[in-house]
């Protein structure tokens, strides 16, 4: 009797902590993605346009972006971004931001915030490439884009593309976020393909715009971030056409070739028939692969 006691008393304990895990991870999307539409909400509001901005199933832990962003790591992200956001209920850093890094070296926090974690270990942080060129092809169901990675201005985020990319982090990964009204931007980079996801590590921003809101160029490629700095993780986002947002996103790269795949995909539309969701056109990574120019 007290062994049948002990077994339901585990299971119900187990039963709530997976519970616990999934609203926590939820949370972490919503607020991820939230930020990114608060600033698309900024951007339209000063255009004189009206527009609710929707939550792009994932990350539950977006980035803006576009984490981010926004393209939501959260612009998670999207652009989490939050336009695109990347990911969730925003998490917070685990760590105090480096004030003045040191040439050559980076800081990558591990992150305890909830949300999906595909754990490769952290970027090395030491003799770090602060000046040679690198191009990144993503290889997608669409076709191959190329981008042009900016290893002199955001050495710690390409440092840490470049890792994740060598780990395989990217293949077989969803870009799960396209907005269309606003922001104009395809999010990429979780790879549970719902925004919630990240590398289990965070890092802060580099190679900012000026403060006040600016033009993120069409060709652009940023980091999504959640609405806290210092919250850059995996997920990115690709701008296909000029898009204002908040001077919160790290550039890192600039497409090269493929833009007008992108530019594809965008013209399709949302999933849905919306302005800021799953592509209806899915695109798919299978490979990102990163050589020296």
């Amino acid at each position: 009797m007290a062994s049948r006691d002990r077994e339901r008393r585990l299971s119900r304990e187990h039963h709530e902590r997976q519970q616990a895990r999934r609203l926590a991870a939820r949370e972490k999307a919503r607020r991820r993605n939230a930020t990114i539409g608060a600033a698309v909400a900024t951007a339209l509001v000063i255009g004189g346009v009206a527009f609710l901005a929707t939550v792009v199933g994932g990350n539950e832990a977006a980035t803006d972006p576009a984490a981010a962003a926004s393209p939501a790591a959260t612009p998670a992200a999207s652009p989490g971004i939050s336009p695109p956001v990347a990911g969730s209920a925003s998490p917070e850093p685990t760590g105090e931001p480096t004030a003045e890094p040191v040439a050559g070296t980076c800081e990558y926090r591990e992150e305890q915030a909830g949300g999906q974690v595909k754990d490769v270990g952290l970027p090395p942080v030491k003799n770090v490439e602060t000046a040679a060129p690198y191009t990144a092809t993503l290889q997608t169901n669409r076709g191959a884009v190329t981008i042009n990675l900016r290893t002199d201005e955001a050495p710690c985020t390409v440092n840490s593309f470049r890792y994740l990319a060598g780990k395989d982090f990217y293949a077989d990964t969803d870009c799960h976020r396209l907005t269309t009204e606003g922001i104009f931007v395809l999010q990429c980079g979780d790879p549970f393909g719902d925004g919630s996801g990240g590398p289990g590590y965070v890092f802060d921003e580099e190679n900012l715009p000026a403060p006040g809101d600016v033009t993120y160029p069409k060709g652009t490629v940023a980091m999504a971030r959640t609405a806290q700095p210092g919250t850059n993780g995996s997920q990115f986002f690709l701008v296909y056409d000029d898009t204002t947002l908040p001077p919160d996103y790290t550039i890192f790269g600039t497409v090269t070739e493929g833009l007008d795949i992108v530019e594809e995909v965008a013209a399709a539309g949302v999933e849905d028939g919306g302005s800021d969701g799953s592509p209806q056109r899915a695109v798919r990574i299978s490979d990102v692969s990163v050589e020296k120019s």
